[in-house]
């Protein structure tokens, strides 16, 4: 496995690896390594020849009062997690940045969920992304649902700037009792710890009533954020239902639908989210068969 530091560097090797017709998968991250970002490259892997993995902490994408240099780091520790699943280059810059920053924005869908409480966040992101695109050259990029705006904003950066880049959406890797994994985890506290697998006990409430056909997002959402409610020192940003990937809100279950909160535990923010793709096909598909029925009585 190569640790490549230079960006010249990196845009020589992924230069060279195209002309010999290897396909490249991209996985980029801010390390500190977990369960989803090795299934990241597990994806990864079934798709491409060589594997590059970014570790790199963007400052760009954290507000004055975020939470950048108490951000997880331990290169050593995720150095051997990469070498172990079998990544081939971890791409591992100095700096990514030259003293004239010219920033790349996705509009509109950035203005809402955590771009909401967050207005600066996607554009780091979405001028990160570009510049790793640019570097690392890849031909499919894999990103997890956890963050499943941030897959809808790259997924519309790709599309309106013609990277000839697939996206690969990972689905959530969940510890035992639910609770998305996440790098910020271990800046919880013990009882936050504990307290904070209810974001996806509120999500399964909505999806238990969606299934017993239910479809009123908006009172599903208010009893969910009650749940939420009542855990201390969880303060709820948002509890929103939008289609997805368009983000566009809704308030009845007839659409592809994204179901997604964002909650403080004291000084810590979590995400969660739920991606709703059959219910309204299955709801139109039965309304079809209850007609023909009625038609043959």
């Amino acid at each position: 496995m190569q640790i490549i530091r230079k960006i010249e560097k990196m845009q020589r090797i992924a230069d060279n690896l195209r002309r010999q017709n290897k396909i490249i998968g991209f996985v980029p991250t801010m390390g500190y390594l977990h369960k989803g970002h090795l299934n990241l490259v597990k994806l990864a892997k079934e798709k491409s020849d060589i594997v590059v993995m970014s570790i790199y902490v963007n400052p760009t994408q954290f507000g004055p009062n975020e939470d950048f240099s108490k951000y997880p780091r331990n290169f050593e520790r995720d150095e051997k997690l990469a070498k172990e699943k079998g990544v081939d280059i971890i791409f591992y810059p100095r700096s990514m940045y030259k003293n004239n920053l010219t920033f790349v924005n996705v509009e509109k869908i950035t203005e809402i969920l955590c771009g909401a409480s967050r207005p600066i966040h996607f554009r780091g992101v979405t001028t990160i992304v570009t510049k790793l695109f640019n570097i690392v050259k890849p031909h499919y990029a894999v990103f997890g649902q956890k963050d499943a705006q941030q897959a809808a904003v790259i997924q519309k950066l790709i599309n309106d700037l013609d990277f000839d880049i697939k996206l690969i959406l990972s689905p959530i890797i969940r510890e035992d009792d639910g609770l998305a994994v996440s790098s910020r985890n271990v800046n919880l506290t013990k009882e936050n710890r504990r307290n904070a697998p209810i974001l996806y006990k509120s999500l399964c409430y909505i999806k238990e009533q969606i299934d017993q056909g239910k479809t009123d997002l908006i009172q599903l959402i208010k009893q969910a954020r009650k749940m939420i409610d009542d855990i201390p020192n969880a303060k709820i940003d948002y509890y929103s239902a939008v289609s997805y990937p368009e983000l566009k809100s809704v308030s009845k279950l007839e659409q592809k639908t994204l179901i997604a909160l964002a909650v403080n535990f004291g000084s810590v923010r979590l995400i969660d989210n739920m991606i709703i793709e059959n219910y309204w096909q299955l709801t139109k598909t039965n309304k079809n068969e209850q007609g023909k029925l009625e038609n043959r009585n």
